[in-house]
């Protein structure tokens, strides 16, 4: 894990100071290298940056930025690819010829064998820079699932790429201007979906696409080599549940297996869930040793899993390592966050999150997530909640629902502390898209609340989504597409880099969606019922009643502490005179939120956080 920055400058004046500085922002993601490569020429002048943590290859022969001999491709490359030895051996059948043990060098020569469709050949997380010098163009290229983060800004004359933004502010001609287009999206989301960020001219690189940027014209093209969207509109396959049980398991051990290839000390994060579990349990038993987990608790009980993953660890016999957290040390994550998330970001486990992996750091340079479970298997409760209301509102017929919610009038929002219930249910009457209902029904805020908020146009996502006709099928890829890939694994990453611990995702393999999308629904929810078929999986290797609790979310008390332990520097954050200033609130209505808040009367502390995180951001990259 690593991490990249450079820059493609047409008027040729960046500098090899510039870049180093550029590559030295992102320190905490590579502590062991570094190594920048100014290239001149008469098109551009291109640079290429990277901060190095070592996992595979430990010696010099992982350098990067990388060459062949010839010294006519370079690149720079932030991830792992796990079957890099099988394509290693074919390209050596070949007659490629190799002199280090890196995964790196494997992109290389697999580009010169098979240009940049070799991306179809890879299983892995991974964002790189490649430099063909030969044919005068760049291309920069992120995995299918987002793993790993890329960012660009462009300009006619200038463009910048890196693993995050912050390198970006190190570039003298990087205009920190905020988009305020991509506005009504965080506070719908929590997050600003790709591929906006929060500046103007700066982009995020969607999961399964790749850019081309030609040296000769100046001009770049966006192309994508894998939608998830495709697999769920394949025909569902005709499958018994017990071959698609087997043929499940299958491919979960193939790339749990993979993502423990490593030359440095390896765990795995455990929450005693049934995603967690279900790599902890595939890994141990297939293990001759044991394995390590680690989980972290918290004294108040609603919000501690440690008794749970404790059970599971001692059942599969890992050797397992208890965090128990101080209200104190998860606090003082908590002026930090913007530095680590340098775009404004409002999932709320990002704190707990920072926390386990600052303690697994101690102890392991990798450590194993469990993220994605929920979006391939359809176990979040609000999948359940959604489907319900959904499909209720899809019996009554299209003019029908029409004809309601256009003479349902509005409901009152003067006051945003308690959401606009009746905007909701309008917006469901009115549209007939799957997507859309999953989105109305699941928003922090709706379109009247945001511009009630906001002193910005709403405009929202123009992104058009190749429906399945299938709702559950439309509401998992969505997720997959959306929330995983600019929510979860956003989070994960910068809260494991932030430690300099690599995070790896083996629910994320691929070879599981592409399969997983393709079988039928009541395999995953059916009665009630959620994630069936992974929960099987998992009843072979540990007994249902451990098992079986209620879903809990990785969080912590935030909405007490603003009222007593953080109540100062909720103020400080929260300054009326300086939000008025910066002119994209209307200060009445956040003023009204905070005075309900401190009276115990706001209904979804949610709303008001992503106004704090977002003041928080404000004062740290825009001031």
């Amino acid at each position: 894990m690593c991490g990249i920055a450079g820059f493609i400058d047409f008027n040729r004046t960046s500098t090899s100071e510039t870049l180093k500085s550029m590559t030295d922002e992102l320190h905490h993601r590579g502590p062991d290298d570094s190594g920048c490569e100014l290239f001149t020429g008469e098109l551009a002048t291109i640079g290429f940056g990277f901060r190095r943590l070592a996992i595979i290859d430990l010696s010099s022969g992982g350098h990067q930025p990388m060459t062949v001999p010839e010294r006519d491709k370079w690149i720079i490359f932030n991830g792992e690819i796990y079957n890099y030895r099988e394509i290693k051996a074919e390209l050596i059948a070949l007659g490629h010829k190799f002199i280090s043990e890196s995964d790196t060098e494997v992109i290389l020569h697999s580009y010169e064998e098979w240009g940049i469709n070799c991306l179809s050949r890879f299983i892995g997380m991974f964002g790189f820079a490649l430099y063909d010098l030969e044919k005068a163009k760049v291309f920069i290229a992120r995995d299918r699932a987002g793993i790993k983060p890329v960012y660009y800004y462009q300009t006619p004359k200038l463009f910048l790429f890196g693993s995050e933004l912050k390198a970006f502010h190190k570039h003298p001609l990087f205009t920190k201007e905020i988009n305020k287009a991509a506005l009504p999206d965080f506070f719908r989301h929590g997050y600003i979906p790709a591929p906006a960020t929060i500046f103007k001219n700066t982009y995020k690189l969607p999961q399964g696409n790749y850019l081309e940027i030609d040296l000769r014209t100046g001009k770049s093209g966006l192309h994508k080599y894998w939608d998830v969207f495709d697999f769920y509109n394949k025909p569902t396959l005709k499958i018994s549940f017990d071959d698609a049980l087997e043929q499940t398991e299958s491919i979960l051990k193939s790339a749990f297996k993979y993502r423990m290839i490593a030359d440095v000390p390896l765990g795995v994060f455990l929450s005693g869930g049934y995603d967690s579990s279900c790599v902890a349990a595939l890994l141990q038993g297939n293990s001759s040793h044991k394995i390590k987990t680690y989980t972290i608790g918290f004294a108040d009980q609603k919000y501690n899993e440690a008794t749970y993953s404790s059970a599971v660890a001692e059942y599969l016999g890992t050797e397992h390592h208890e965090y128990y957290c101080t209200e104190k040390e998860a606090m003082d994550i908590i002026p930090v966050l913007p530095q680590i998330y340098d775009e404004p970001f409002g999932d709320q486990s990002a704190i707990p999150t920072t926390l386990v992996c600052r303690e697994a750091r101690k102890h392991v340079t990798v450590a194993l997530s469990a993220d994605g479970g929920d979006e391939l298997f359809a176990g979040y409760p609000r999948h359940l909640k959604s489907l319900s209301m959904i499909n209720k509102r899809h019996k009554l017929p299209a003019f029908i629902a029409k004809a309601i919610g256009g003479v349902l009038p509005d409901g009152s929002i003067e006051d945003l502390s308690s959401p606009d219930r009746r905007g909701k249910l309008k917006s469901l009457l009115n549209s007939t898209n799957f997507i859309d209902n999953f989105r109305t029904v699941n928003d922090s805020y709706n379109s009247r609340e945001i511009r009630e908020l906001l002193k910005v146009e709403e405009t929202g996502t123009a992104e058009v989504f190749n429906s399945t006709g299938n709702l559950l099928s439309d509401i998992l890829a969505y997720e997959y597409k959306h929330y995983l890939a600019d929510d979860i694994l956003h989070k994960v990453d910068r809260a494991s880099m932030s430690t300099s611990l690599e995070g790896r995702e083996p629910f994320l393999d691929h070879r599981i969606v592409e399969f997983v999308a393709q079988l039928p629904d009541e395999y995953k929810m059916q009665n009630g019922r959620q994630k069936i078929l992974l929960k099987e999986i998992v009843h072979k290797y540990l007994p249902v009643a451990l098992m079986e609790r209620p879903k809990m979310g990785f969080g912590i008390p935030l909405d007490s502490w603003f009222r007593s332990d953080l109540k100062d520097l909720f103020y400080e954050v929260m300054d009326f005179e300086k939000m008025e200033r910066q002119n994209l609130f209307h200060v009445g209505k956040v003023r009204k939120m905070v005075d309900a808040y401190m009276d115990g009367k706001l209904e979804n502390f949610q709303r008001l956080w992503l106004i704090f995180v977002f003041q928080q951001w404000y004062n740290r990259w825009m001031d």
